[in-house]
């Protein structure tokens, strides 16, 4: 009796500390409540959620539409009016920033939750937290900002909880997103306030299955079936509901290739259809790909040996002696014609040459140097990317903008390299300042890439009259160009070739739409280059790498003129170059036009 009593004792004991430690790995989740009640520090305002609506009633105008319910300075605007000191301190980036997946019932978007740990470093000067996502390649940022009450002061053992944001709905499938968590207060000269990941939702195969995504859809069951030099292929069709009426088939070897259209007549068989593959040559190794005859539809890849075909024939005993007798015979008088048709071939050809001054040497060792011409690949365990920082002028319009923001999406894609844009970095733009951002970016990264244009040597037009919609001018200088920071890396370089220095880490790009006389001329003495015929070019430089050897050249995929566009990323940079030239051609015939009326 005496033991359960002890038992039950220590149970009530143990009871409330299992609740508490459970209640410390539970994540902290969002309230609602208002902006008094985190001023005046009620203990029910542990961590809140500020909407639009709070900031525009605190603030008395509406936050820019870009940044959501975040302003650049928050815990200043909205906590540190009665007390400035209260965001004074300095607070370290949070840690373990991950990316949870929630469930959509949209099969066209996914829903998604960020969560995060706080640093020890000035935990007890806490503030809140912005997160904030922006898709690469674009403009558009989605933010939340979340506040702690004024009064609070959070121990060190905080650290080791996780804080959550709000969902983020709506994120297209198979989109690439950067997620961006700021620790408040920020610094004005602290640059560890904040954490990014990089994260792409999921794709469509991957939410609702491949038999449910028409482009992600490709053949799982192929069998192959050899009938002397012919092949038949049979492969499982795609499901009626995914509307997919005809495929393709694609063979290549020793540099031929055969192209197949497939049409199934689904009248027949709506599971399965064969294909004959003709005038295969034997002894040859085939790889094959077969797909649905749509865009950027998934290639399912498979081989083809086709063997040697030994005739075996049946011959009368009676005519055995006669083909002994007569085909080695045969065989003589071939040889010997051969024999005359080759040096009479030669004897020609020479006599050609001799006409035409040309010499057999160097064409033999020609064609003996492209026999052994190989593939140059980049090493397995190179470093960490290159890190590229692109400055433009956004004089030109947006067209021109969206062409610079399609190319970085593409290289950062594509060409294995980090790259840097304000606009993809919004908040620490608005944080440092533009011209300071740009200054610390030109410092620490690997290269700078200046996208040159006819409104880069252009000012803007002053605005008349004096502007009262600070919501506009705030989009005006969130939108702004590096124009300055462009004209500081002329300076630099027309510093470093006086000096005699290495000119390589700074270069100069035009669309097609663009004149070489729109590089400045300070920027002519660096590598420019012609976008997008040398995407190649500027792989070799960004990589060091060269695009020809003796023996090898480079082979990059989707990164030629003619292959780039055969990919997502590479077809969004080919239409937004087009729509930046048609923009272009309609100011200048506009301009043309304005002058003669003149």
């Amino acid at each position: 009796m005496a033991l359960w009593t002890a038992a039950l004792v220590l149970l009530q004991l143990l009871g409330p500390l299992w609740a508490q430690n459970k209640d410390l790995d539970a994540p902290i989740r969002p309230q609602d409540c208002s902006l008094d009640c985190i001023r005046q520090g009620g203990p029910e305002c542990e961590y809140c959620r500020i909407t639009r609506s709070d900031v525009k009633v605190a603030l008395g105008f509406n936050s820019l539409q870009t940044f959501g319910s975040c302003i650049p300075w928050p815990c200043f605007e909205l906590l540190g009016q009665d007390d400035p000191k209260i965001c004074q301190h300095y607070v370290q980036a949070p840690n373990e920033v991950k990316v949870e997946f929630l469930e959509e019932p949209n099969p066209e978007s996914d829903t998604v939750v960020v969560s995060w740990k706080p640093s020890y470093y000035g935990i007890a000067f806490l503030r809140g937290f912005q997160v904030s996502l922006q898709v690469l390649g674009g403009s558009s940022v989605a933010c939340q900002l979340f506040l702690f009450h004024r009064n609070v002061s959070l121990p060190a053992s905080q650290a080791q909880k996780v804080y959550k944001s709000d969902p983020f709905p709506g994120l297209p499938l198979g989109t690439q997103y950067a997620v961006t968590v700021m620790a408040l207060p920020v610094p004005e000269e602290w640059e560890k306030f904040y954490h990014s990941e990089i994260f792409s939702t999921q794709s469509c195969a991957e939410k609702n299955g491949l038999e449910q995504c028409k482009t992600d859809w490709y053949p799982k069951h192929i069998e192959v079936q050899q009938e002397g030099t012919a092949v038949t292929v049979t492969f499982n069709l795609a499901p009626p509901n995914l509307g997919i009426r005809s495929y393709f088939s694609l063979c290549y070897a020793n540099g031929m290739k055969k192209y197949t259209d497939i049409t199934p007549n689904s009248t027949k068989n709506k599971t399965h259809h064969s294909y004959h593959l003709d005038d295969l040559q034997e002894g040859t190794n085939y790889t094959c790909e077969i797909a649905a005859n749509e865009v950027d539809a998934v290639r399912k890849t498979f081989s083809v040996q086709v063997l040697h075909i030994h005739k075996d024939g049946g011959s009368p005993i009676s005519t055995a002696p006669l083909l002994a007798v007569f085909l080695p015979l045969c065989l003589a008088v071939v040889a010997i014609l051969g024999v005359v048709v080759a040096v009479f071939t030669r004897r020609r050809s020479k006599l050609r040459m001799n006409k035409f001054d040309i010499k057999p040497d160097i064409i033999k060792e020609y064609e003996e140097s492209r026999t052994q011409e190989e593939m140059v690949s980049l090493p397995k365990n190179r470093p960490k990317p290159p890190r590229l920082l692109i400055c433009y002028s956004s004089h030109d319009g947006p067209a021109h903008v969206k062409a610079v923001m399609k190319l970085g999406a593409f290289i950062q894609q594509h060409m294995a390299t980090q790259v840097c844009l304000d606009l993809w970095d919004s908040l620490s733009v608005a944080e440092e300042g533009s011209m300071a951002w740009h200054c610390r970016h030109i410092r620490e990264c690997d290269f700078v890439l200046v996208i040159c244009s006819r409104g880069l040597n252009q000012r803007p037009p002053e605005p008349e009259g004096d502007s009262e919609d600070e919501e506009v001018e705030a989009q005006l200088d969130f939108g702004c160009s590096s124009d300055a920071a462009v004209k500081l890396i002329g300076e630099e370089v027309g510093r470093a070739k006086a000096r005699g220095q290495d000119l390589s880490k700074y270069m100069a790009a035009i669309f097609k739409y663009s004149e070489e006389m729109d590089i400045p001329t300070e920027l002519r003495l660096v590598s420019h280059y012609k976008l997008t015929n040398d995407l190649a070019l500027l792989f070799s430089h960004l990589h060091g790498v060269a695009l020809h050897r003796p023996g090898g050249f480079l082979k990059i995929n989707h990164i030629s003129e003619e292959s780039y566009a055969n990919v997502p990323a590479g077809a969004a940079l080919q239409w937004a170059i087009y729509e930046a030239g048609m923009e272009m051609r309609e100011k200048q015939q506009n301009s043309v036009e304005e002058g003669t009326l003149i």
